[in-house]
Parts: structure tokens; C-alpha cells; sequence
């Protein structure tokens, strides 16, 4: 028996959501994430690479092999893009209206960037407006940023200024969700997505465990390597809140009191989490540490020993040489970084002032000392008592050796329910028969339908309150053009629709990607009208190979061959 068409308001808004995808829908409707997830693993799109000859035989490399395999992949394939003209703009006293029956207003400016969070200093000393490039627009205006769908990362190469696919950051975090699934045969239950008010990354509980950040991968060594990439990748759990914990069972909100996640599978992100965030300092983490705090080096030198003889160096010379050679201060070969310094940066006599890392080094090797106790930093500051900054010099390397981060309570109420169980190898067609069986008990299977655009009676009116109220780039992109000219331009896109078999794309991404179904072109048509001519009734009427708009006197029709049968008013 089917499901009632949805008209409770606060339902459908979360449906109508699915298709936009937005960054506030996201954060509001947190079953949206692991939605897009789901839909992603549906569509063939991803599927399809397994064929690709880059991953032939990756199932006998090793775990970090195919890691990298597919990390290079999707760089190949597919840039960062938060360009604020793709998705368009709203206001945030809309946006306010729009959901503040669901969160009080003030939810926003303690978790939402561009409603007065300021998790991370490094974006609002810069100015965040400025940063994302809103500063030439009044304060009340926002962009949408909205998440996209494998389709519609795709899709860019069809836009002006794309060579290649590209998304957000919640779609690469989604995207590599899915791909790890279908193409290295990663178990759901070992990925978890986290969002922030300004990043989205996933933790994989693999190993030593592996964090996806954008584009790239950060295993564990890597997050202790003082390199500008781990550097990036570290600010969103050094500095923000984790707002979401995404999974296949289900999510934790940090807004939320009930959380749908399997308490047991939180247990172990948390604890796995904190595990990967905290090391010993050794050493190698020390001349890491080194490597980020610059500030500091010019408390220490290196000795180097050839020939004979003991030379000495500055620690701020010794890295600078660092940049252009395989080898690291804190790695086993630092006598060959040595060898490669020229002979005149060398000094006979160690500087008095700075204390000789060789001799830390060997403290610490000889009791690699624990992050977390206060006996570290007692140790620490005796061993480097001269250094004026030492409280501050602890504090940070406490910050690189512990990070702490602030993710959503495990003191929830958890709700019981059907958790989704998609064991690893299963083929395509028994994925999509699994959540479509799953459908009626599990909400966030029914809304992956969705967001992969599969519509069926329950779906149109979300979907087509979804393109005539959130869709503002087509309006945009025709504004200076009548009715007539519009009817055309759309004409003379080609009919290839970016989704597969019966998807829809909404009217914004008809126009980005110039190109779609008649119905999808009928759909972009409306969102023109009605945004031209309020009050004017419009109504759209697919059936067969037709796909027709009334409104008036006019009567537009465009070739289909998403076979839907249809009939709906659009006032």
C-alpha cells in the first residue's frame, strides 16, 4: 500500500529539501546527508568506474594503495567549487522565515558561518564575507550552497569554465562515502561523515584510521606531519564544532536531543576518533610540531657530524632546506637532509642561546612522553626553561599532540528503529531492491529515492515546490529575455538530460549545464513564468513522449522520454 501524497508542511518541507540540498537543509534535515550517500550508491555513475582500467585489480593492492588510487581518481576527476554564482543567492530573513518553525533563530548564528558563527579565527579575522567572496553584496544576502549529487558534479564539465567534474564540500565528503563503498568494498559501518559549520569530512575506521578532507586523504602519520595540506585538514576538528555525525545507521545532531545513530557504532567513532587525534610525542611529532610553529624555531639548532668534526645549525635554516629534498628533520635520514645543506650555512661553535634538538631528540626517543598528562609539560618545561614563550610553547604542542574535538553528545536519547544493513559486494540492482524495500520503515531510504531524483506520486509536490521556490539561477540567467526567446533558447538545448533513466534535474542545473529532458526544460519554463507573472495560474501535464506547460493562452510543449504520467497545478 503507498504511502499518503505528503502536505504536512514540516514533512514536506524536509522532502521538498532533498532536492536542493542546501547547506542550512542539510544542517536542519540531518537524515539529508546519509540520503545523498544512498543516492549516490544508487545512480550507476560510480558503478561505472569500476570498469575503468585505473582500478583494474585494486582489490589485490593493499589498503592504503587502493586509498590512493581512488584519492588520485577523484582529483583527476573532479575540482573544489564554491563559486556563489552556480547555486544562486537567498536572504537570511528567507531563510529564517522558512525554517523557523524547526530551530529558534539563534540555532543558526551558534552553528551556521554566514548567520554569526565564528568557530574558526582564521576565516573571520580574513572576514568571512569577504573570504567567499560576499562582500560586494549587502549583508543580508547568502548563497545557497547547495550539495550535489554524483549527476551534478558530472555535469560541470558542461559549464563555461569546467574542464572537469566538481562539487562542494559535503558533495566530495558523500561522493567518497559511496565510492569506498562500491569500489574498494569499504563496509558502511566503517565510514562516518562529520560536518561542520565550515568543512565536511569523513572518518574511515580502517587501520590507524583515515580522514577524507575535499579532494584529499590524511591518514594518521600524515595529520602529525606538520605539512600545509595536514595543517588544512586539522582546522575544522581543531577549531570548529562537529554539527552532524553521519551514518549508516543513522545520525547524531549537536542541536538534536534524540539521536537515530546506533549508540554502540558512536561509541566506537568517538573512541576511534580520539584514539587518531592523540599521539606520544616523539620526536618525529616534535620537529613536526616545529614545522607548523615556525614562531619557535629560532630556540633551537641541529649538530651534524662529519668528517671528523661537529657542525651546527640553525633550526630555521635546516627547514627552509627541508622544502626542496625527500628527507625530514624528524625522519630516520636526516643525516642526508645534512649532507645536502651547503657547507657554508655550518657553524664550528653551537649557538649559545638555543638549545640542540639532537639532545631533545634523544630525551624523547629514550621516553616518548604522553600528550595527555600534565607530567609531559613539567618535563618539557624543565628540559626548556630558557625559552621566554614556554607556556605557550606547551599549549600549542598540547593542541598538535591532543586535539580535542567538540562533536555532538553521546548522552542522548536514542531512538529505536531499522537500522540499514548494506553489506559490501552487493551488486547494484540488490542495493536499490534492499532500500526500496526499506522504504516504509526507514526515512532516510525514502528520501535517498529523492535525492536521486526518482519521483513517484508522493514526490512531485516536494520536488516542484523545490524547483519554483529555490531555483533563483534560471530566473536569473533569462531575466532580460521574454517569454518567447526563453521558450527557444530552452529549444535549443540538447534534449540529454544530465540524470539516467527517469531523474529529474531542477531547472538551476538545466541552465548551468545547458542541456535536458523536455519535462525537465517544461519544469524550467514554470520556474521563469511564475516567477514573471504571479497569480497567473500555471499547470503541467506529462504523458507519453509529451511534456506540456499552460498558463493563460500559452501552450508550450517539449519532447519526454523520462516516461512519467503526470498532471499537477503549479499555483
Amino acid at each position: 500500500m503507498s504511502k499518503p501524497i505528503i502536505t504536512e508542511p514540516k514533512i514536506l518541507e524536509k522532502y521538498s529539501s532533498a532536492f536542493t540540498l542546501s547547506d542550512m537543509e542539510v544542517f536542519l534535515f540531518p537524515e539529508l546527508m546519509y540520503a545523498l550517500v544512498l543516492a549516490n550508491i544508487m545512480s550507476p555513475r560510480i558503478w561505472a568506474w569500476r570498469e575503468d582500467p585505473w582500478f583494474r585489480d585494486i582489490q589485490q593492492a593493499g589498503f592504503n594503495r587502493q586509498l590512493q588510487r581512488l584519492k588520485q581518481y577523484i582529483m583527476e576527476h573532479y575540482s573544489f567549487n564554491l563559486d556563489l554564482k552556480t547555486w544562486g543567492l537567498t536572504t537570511k530573513t528567507r531563510e529564517l522565515a522558512r525554517f523557523r518553525e524547526f530551530v529558534p533563530p539563534e540555532i543558526f548564528s551558534r552553528s551556521n558561518a554566514l548567520f554569526g558563527y565564528e568557530g574558526d579565527k582564521h576565516y573571520f579575522d580574513q572576514d568571512i564575507r569577504r573570504h567567499f567572496g560576499l562582500d560586494k553584496y549587502e549583508d543580508e544576502i547568502i548563497p545557497y550552497w547547495k550539495t550535489e549529487t554524483v549527476e551534478a558534479m558530472d555535469a560541470f564539465r558542461h559549464k563555461a569554465g569546467y574542464d572537469q567534474g566538481a562539487g562542494e564540500c559535503v558533495s566530495l565528503s558523500v561522493l567518497y562515502a559511496a565510492a569506498l563503498y562500491i569500489v574498494l568494498g569499504i563496509s558502511l559501518e566503517d565510514i562516518f561523515l562529520m560536518a561542520t559549520p565550515l568543512h565536511s569530512q569523513n572518518f574511515i575506521l580502517r587501520g590507524e584510521g583515515v580522514i577524507t578532507n575535499n579532494r584529499r586523504l590524511v591518514t594518521r602519520t600524515m595529520w602529525y606531519n606538520g605539512s600545509e595540506i595536514s595543517t588544512k585538514a586539522r582546522r575544522a576538528l581543531e577549531k570548529e564544532r562537529v554539527t552532524i555525525v553521519a551514518h549508516i545507521s543513522g545520525y547524531n545532531h549537536i542541536v538534536y536531543p534524540q539521536a537515530t545513530i546506533d549508540s554502540q557504532a558512536y561509541q566506537r567513532f568517538t573512541r576511534e576518533l580520539h584514539r587518531f587525534l592523540t599521539t606520544p610525542v616523539t620526536f618525529e611529532i616534535f620537529a613536526s610540531f616545529l614545522r607548523v610553529h615556525s614562531e619557535f624555531r629560532e630556540y633551537f639548532q641541529f649538530e651534524y657530524k662529519a668528517e671528523g668534526h661537529v657542525f651546527y645549525i640553525p633550526a630555521e635554516k635546516l627547514y627552509k632546506y627541508e622544502h626542496g629534498s625527500h628527507y625530514r628533520i624528524g625522519g630516520k635520514n636526516r643525516f642526508r637532509l645534512m649532507a645536502e645543506v651547503d657547507t657554508e650555512e655550518y657553524g664550528l661553535q653551537p649557538d649559545s642561546g638555543r638549545y640542540i634538538l639532537d639532545v631533545i631528540e634523544r630525551k624523547l626517543n629514550g621516553e616518548p612522553l604522553v600528550c595527555k598528562t600534565e607530567d609531559t609539560f613539567s618535563k618539557i618545561k624543565t628540559w626548556l626553561a630558557d625559552i621566554p614563550e614556554i607556556d605557550q610553547f606547551c599549549e600549542k604542542l598540547r593542541a598538535f599532540t591532543c586535539v580535542q574535538p567538540r562533536y555532538p553528545s553521546a548522552e542522548k536519547t536514542y531512538q529505536s528503529g531499522q537500522h540499514l544493513v548494506l553489506p559490501p559486494g552487493l551488486p547494484r540492482d540488490e542495493v536499490i531492491a534492499y532500500l526500496q524495500k526499506q522504504r516504509a520503515s526507514n526515512q532516510t531510504a525514502d528520501l535517498a529515492f529523492y535525492a536521486n531524483r526518482q519521483l513517484d506520486e508522493r514526490g512531485w509536490l516536494p520536488f516542484l515546490n523545490a524547483c519554483l521556490e529555490r531555483n533563483p539561477v534560471s530566473r536569473e540567467h533569462f531575466a532580460n529575455e521574454e517569454i518567447p526567446a526563453v521558450v527557444r533558447a530552452l529549444r535549443d538545448y540538447p534534449s540529454d538530460s544530465i540524470y539516467d533513466g527517469r531523474g529529474l534535474a531542477t531547472p538551476d542545473e538545466v541552465v548551468n549545464y545547458g542541456r535536458g529532458d523536455g519535462l525537465e526544460k517544461a519544469i524550467c519554463l514554470a520556474n521563469i513564468v511564475k516567477n514573471r507573472e504571479s497569480g497567473q495560474a500555471l499547470h503541467l501535464a506529462v504523458s507519453g513522449k509529451e511534456a506540456r506547460l499552460y498558463w493563460g493562452r500559452e501552450n508550450v510543449v517539449f519532447p519526454t522520454v523520462k516516461q512519467y504520467e503526470h498532471k499537477q497545478n503549479l499555483l
